[in-house]
């Protein structure tokens, strides 16, 4: 199963925010669905913008991401 949805976190507000070893990012998948994600998981898309654009998340049947993709 997978889920789609839009992240647009500056580059400061992640690391004022979402450093933490235990931070979580939340977003609201395209099907209105609430996922609340590690942010250590976003952190090797992080560029000097932030983290910004459409992403892909993969979970098995236990709801455990398998992985994370930028699509655009």
């Amino acid at each position: 199963m997978f889920y789609t949805f839009s992240v647009n976190i500056s580059y400061q507000a992640f690391l004022n925010h979402y450093s933490g070893a235990a931070s979580t990012v939340v977003v609201v998948t395209d099907n209105g669905i609430r996922l609340q994600l590690p942010a250590s998981r976003f952190r090797p898309f992080l560029s000097q913008l932030g983290v910004k654009g459409r992403f892909r998340v993969d979970v098995n049947a236990q709801n455990k991401i398998e992985q994370i993709y930028q699509i655009g």
